[in-house]
C-alpha cells in the first residue's frame, strides 16, 4: 500500500509539469490556488470529521452544516439552512449559492451525514500512515464536500465565479432520508428544475472511473399469516401448510422467478416466523415465540429491492405480486413497497458529461476517466434530480471501508481530485 501511494504521489508531481500545455494560463492559476490550500483543506477535513453526524444527532449534523456555512459565507456565497418538520427527526440541509446568468448552472450535491452515531465507537480521524487516515464519514462524504469547498474557494479566488449559478446542496439524511420524501427532497428536486447540471460528490471509485448511472432503491415488506394448530394436522385440509412454509415458498419463488434482469436485485434483510411475531420496522429488531409441535401462524420478512429504471422497478413489483399472491392452503400473504432512491438511468446527456472530465482529466494529465459499472453502485441523492438535469456522480474523496469502523480517506488523493473539479466547473460555468 505505502509503494502505491509513494507511487501516486510522484506521478502527481510529474505530471504537474507534463499538463501546463493543455491548461490555460486562467486554468493554471486555478491549480495554483488548490496547491497552496491544500493543507488547509486536510485540516478543515480533519475538524469536520471529529464532528459526529449520524444522521439521527441533529445537532451534530447541525455543527458540521454551520462549519460548512461558515467556509461558503466566507468565499461570497449566500447560505440557507432548510429545516425539516420535527416530526421527521431529521437536522435539515445547507444550500449555498451564488448567482448569475453565464454558462451552465450548476449543482454540487453533497451531505452531512454519516452511519456513525453518538454510540459509535468509531469517532475520531486518525492518521495510518502519512498518506491515510481512519476517519468516520471522511470518505463518505465529508472529504467529497470538503473538495467541492474548496474547488469553489479556488476559483472565488481568481475572481472566476461572477455571474455563475451554482448551487451547493448539502443534505442531511442521505444515509437515512427524511420521510415523506417529497418533503425531504423538495428543496433539491426544486433546485434542480432551475439548474442545467448536477454533480455528486459521492465517493470516488478511482481515478479511472465516475459515475453516469445509478441504480435506485425500494423496500418491501412480506406479511404471512397461516392457522395455528397441532403440528400433527399439518398439510390436512382445515390446517393447511402454516406460515412458514408460505413464506418459504414466496421468498423461493422470488428467487427463481424474479431474479434475472440485468442489474435488477432484492434482498430479504430479516426474517421471523412462529406463533406470535413482533417486528420494529424503525430498529430492525424483533422477537418470535414458537414450538415445534405448533404449526405457525405468522411470518415477516424485510428486504431491498434495487433497479436501473422506474420501468424494471414497476416490473418487479408487479412479479413479487404475482407469486405472494398464489398462497398455499390456508395461508394468506401480502407484499408492500416503500420507496426510497429513484434510479439515475444512463443518458446521453450523462455520458457528454463523462468526456467532459475524461478531457480534463487527460488535460492534467490523471488518466481517462470511464463510466463505472452502476450494478456495484449504491443509490444517492444525485438519483432525485436525474430526471430533471444531466448528472455525474463519484467525484468525491478515495478511500476504503466506507460504512465501516475501518473507513479511511486517502488524503493524497485530494489535491488531485479538487484541482479536476475545479477546472470542470471553471469549464461548464464558461460554456454555452
Amino acid at each position: 500500500m505505502k509503494r502505491s501511494i509513494f507511487l501516486l504521489t510522484i506521478v502527481f508531481a510529474f505530471s504537474s509539469n507534463l499538463c501546463a500545455q493543455n491548461l490555460s494560463t486562467t486554468e493554471k492559476k486555478i491549480l495554483t490556488s488548490i496547491e497552496q490550500s491544500n493543507g488547509e483543506a486536510i485540516s478543515f477535513l480533519e475538524k469536520v470529521v471529529n464532528i459526529n453526524s449520524g444522521t439521527l444527532n441533529s445537532k451534530g449534523v447541525k455543527e458540521v452544516g454551520k462549519v460548512f456555512q461558515d467556509a461558503f459565507e466566507n468565499i461570497g456565497f449566500s447560505t440557507n439552512w432548510i429545516e425539516m418538520p420535527k416530526e421527521m427527526n431529521r437536522a435539515g440541509h445547507l444550500f449555498a449559492e451564488t448567482t448569475g446568468k453565464k454558462g451552465k448552472k450548476l449543482l454540487l450535491i453533497g451531505h452531512l451525514d454519516t452511519v456513525f452515531e453518538e454510540d459509535s465507537p468509531f469517532q475520531q480521524f486518525k492518521m495510518v500512515n502519512d498518506s491515510i487516515a481512519h476517519a468516520p464519514g471522511g470518505n463518505d462524504m465529508k472529504g467529497g464536500n470538503v473538495i467541492v469547498l474548496y474547488a469553489l474557494k479556488a476559483l472565488h479566488q481568481n475572481g472566476l465565479l461572477n455571474n455563475a449559478q451554482i448551487v451547493v446542496a448539502f443534505t442531511g439524511d442521505e444515509e437515512s432520508t427524511g420521510k415523506p420524501l417529497d418533503i425531504s427532497r423538495k428543496d433539491l428536486v426544486e433546485v434542480a428544475k432551475r439548474s442545467d447540471i448536477a454533480l455528486g460528490f459521492e465517493t470516488s471509485t478511482g481515478f479511472n472511473y465516475a459515475t453516469v448511472a445509478r441504480r435506485g432503491a425500494s423496500g418491501w415488506a412480506l406479511e404471512v399469516e397461516g392457522k395455528r394448530a397441532h403440528s400433527s394436522g399439518i398439510f390436512n385440509e382445515s390446517v393447511g401448510a402454516g406460515a412458514i412454509f408460505e413464506i418459504s415458498r414466496i421468498l423461493h419463488e422470488f428467487y427463481t422467478e424474479v431474479k434475472g434482469e440485468d442489474l435488477l436485485t432484492f434482498n430479504p434483510g430479516t426474517l421471523l416466523g412462529g406463533t406470535f411475531v413482533n417486528f420494529d420496522s424503525s430498529t430492525s429488531k424483533g422477537d418470535v415465540f414458537g414450538k415445534g409441535n405448533v404449526v405457525a401462524q405468522k411470518a415477516v420478512a424485510r428486504g431491498g429491492l434495487r433497479f436501473i429504471s422506474e420501468e424494471q422497478k414497476q416490473r418487479a413489483r408487479a412479479k413479487m405480486k404475482e407469486v405472494v399472491s398464489n398462497n398455499l392452503p390456508r395461508t394468506s400473504a401480502k407484499v408492500t413497497f416503500t420507496d426510497s432512491y429513484p434510479a439515475m438511468q444512463p443518458t446521453p446527456g450523462n455520458t457528454e458529461l463523462l468526456n467532459m472530465l475524461n478531457k480534463v482529466s487527460l488535460d492534467l494529465d490523471q488518466g481517462e476517466v470511464l463510466a463505472y459499472d452502476p450494478g456495484k453502485r449504491g443509490a444517492a441523492d444525485v438519483s432525485f434530480v436525474a430526471q430533471y438535469v444531466d448528472c455525474l456522480d463519484g467525484l468525491g474523496t478515495m478511500g476504503t471501508g466506507a460504512h465501516t469502523p475501518e473507513e479511511t480517506v486517502n488524503l493524497n488523493t485530494i489535491e488531485a481530485l479538487t484541482k479536476r473539479t475545479a477546472i470542470l466547473i471553471y469549464r461548464l460555468i464558461n460554456s454555452k
